[in-house]
């Protein structure tokens, strides 16, 4: 199984290396930045320098005519070695002041060595001088000018030539200050260029992964919840992002299966409601004409029934001169008119045990014990020959109930099951609780059930018994029993072949007594704590 991708890991990586792209640029520009900087500060801090020098420079190089006595050259020379000497001090703190900033390039070590050079040339300059003006006094010296004379002129001219060396140093330092910043600036731009480049790469593929990522899922999210919105539960959203997208989906999908099934039962409940109370309209008329017709009817049909016995009583003697085809065709047709007002009778009957029901006294009753009582009397039954009956209760059930009416319900439930049957067929009849009612199931392995039949299976005077002799209002006086009793039955099949079962489910507290006019009781639908999947109940 793929490891899934945290759309989070997705955006931090995304934003990882979108900061590190900006980072190195923002590197690249202080980089650049900062050379230039301290080139601009070097520069100003030497050429600062420059300034000291060239005093410096200009002081040991005076061509100014001098005065013509010696003696004033000499002190005006001395003059000019002092302001040298307090030029050297001026520019030796100076450079103190760059070192300590960082802005010479060797730190000063070259000029820290020419300005001892040049204290060392100005001290020995001072001493000619000094013993130049012994001399001039013990009159000594030629007429030659002071910075010429042979005893002065070497002192001089290694005074000159290091204060030119410092300034060339200090013109070098510069030149390698700009040289050094020129190719930091260029490496800050190649950096910044590669960085750019960079950035630009990371955002177009960072545009075309979140397309994927976030943009197209979002998109299918939206489609999905739109569909739905216009009642389409059908077609699932599909994500392969494996992050959190995909897991929104899967709930989403997964609510929608649940809504769609809520949908599904919900309409299943409409509609059985909606038959329940075209049934119970039935119901209701079915009483009032039973009440009012059974009564007429049954006088009329006694009477036929006496008038066919006895005029079968009186023809038996007269057929036996009669011929053999006309006393068989005379005594079929008689004992016909004799089973056909024998089987108005029955209906009339049952029409006015219907009429008849009510909410009769109930009792507390050992289910299992009812139900072996009306085995007891089935296997008697001529349908029940060659067919297997089993009975499995899982326990002591007691609910409250009117024996004689449920016992009329499960005698036509096993009656109906056992005329589905071939012979070897098995009626499988368990006995349970579930979900606060007691709950018998009749499995039979007999000809099955189609959609149509089962939806009118409950409809009063609808039968596909295959004998031929039901009246269709066996299982819609079961129904209207279970009924009153406050429970279900209901009728399930997987085709026409495979089987029928029917399942009768009777609360096992008494629910309080309702009119005989009032709607069918809500189905409170499935018991929560059974639930496998939305409308459906668990195995």
């Amino acid at each position: 199984m793929a490891r899934p991708r945290r759309l989070r890991h997705k955006l931090m990586l995304g934003l990882g290396l979108v900061v590190g792209s900006v980072g190195l640029l923002l590197a690249g520009t202080l980089y650049g930045l900062n050379a230039y900087l301290t080139t601009v500060k070097t520069t100003e801090r030497k050429v600062y320098e420059l300034q000291h020098l060239n005093i410096l420079v200009a002081l040991t190089e005076d061509h100014r005519p001098g005065p013509a006595d010696l003696n004033d050259q000499n002190r005006e020379l001395s003059r000019q070695v002092e302001d040298a000497r307090l030029t050297a001090g001026v520019y030796r703190d100076e450079l103190a002041r760059t070192v300590a900033q960082g802005l010479d390039p060797d730190a000063g070590q070259i000029e820290g060595e020419l300005l001892d050079q040049f204290d060392d040339a100005l001290a020995r300059l001072t001493a000619v001088l000094a013993a130049a003006q012994n001399r001039l006094e013990e009159g000594h010296l030629a007429a030659l000018p002071l910075r010429e004379h042979p005893a002065v002129k070497p002192a001089y001219d290694e005074v000159r030539r290091i204060g030119g060396e410092l300034r060339n140093t200090v013109v070098d330092d510069i030149g390698t200050i700009i040289r050094r910043s020129n190719g930091a600036i260029r490496q800050s731009l190649w950096v910044i260029g590669v960085a750019t480049v960079q950035l630009l790469v990371i955002v177009a593929a960072l545009l075309l992964y979140f397309r994927d990522w976030i943009y197209a899922p979002i998109r299918e999210l939206q489609s999905g919840v739109q569909r739905v919105h216009a009642g389409d539960f059908d077609h699932p959203i599909r994500l392969g992002s494996r992050d959190e997208l995909e897991e929104l989906a899967d709930e989403f999908n997964a609510m929608t299966v649940r809504l769609s099934a809520i949908y599904r039962d919900l309409a299943r409940q409409v509609n059985e409601r909606s038959r329940q109370l075209v049934r119970s309209e039935r119901m209701v008329s079915v009483g009032f004409l039973a009440a009012g017709v059974a009564h007429e009817i049954n006088n009329p049909l006694a009477s036929i029934l006496f008038c066919a016995e006895a005029l079968e009583r009186r023809v038996r003697d007269a057929l036996t001169h009669a011929p053999a085809a006309d006393a068989e065709v005379l005594t079929r047709y008689m004992t016909m008119i004799q089973q056909e007002a024998l089987r108005c009778k029955d209906i009339t009957q049952k029409l006015l045990d219907f009429s008849r029901t009510g909410d009769r006294k109930r009792e507390p009753t050992d289910l299992a014990a009812l139900v072996r009582g009306v085995l007891e009397v089935a296997r008697h039954l001529p349908n029940c020959r060659g067919k297997g009956l089993q009975f499995t209760p899982a326990g002591y059930v007691v609910a409250p109930v009117n024996a004689q009416d449920l016992k009329s319900v499960i005698l036509n439930l096993v009656v109906n099951a056992l005329d589905s049957m071939d012979d070897n067929g098995t009626l499988t009849i368990t006995l349970a609780t579930r979900g606060g009612s007691a709950e018998l199931a009749f499995a039979d392995t007999g000809c099955g059930m189609t959609p149509d039949v089962l939806e009118n299976i409950f409809e009063p005077f609808f039968t596909k018994s295959r004998t031929g002799k039901g009246t269709g209002l066996g299982l819609f006086i079961s129904h209207q029993i279970v009924d009153q009793h406050g429970g279900q039955i209901e009728a399930a099949s997987p085709g026409p072949g495979k089987g029928s079962t029917f399942t009768v489910r009777v609360p096992l507290a008494e629910a309080p007594a309702r009119p005989a006019d009032a709607a069918p009781p809500a189905d409170p639908g499935p018991d929560p704590a059974i639930l496998a999947f939305p409308g459906k109940r668990a195995a």
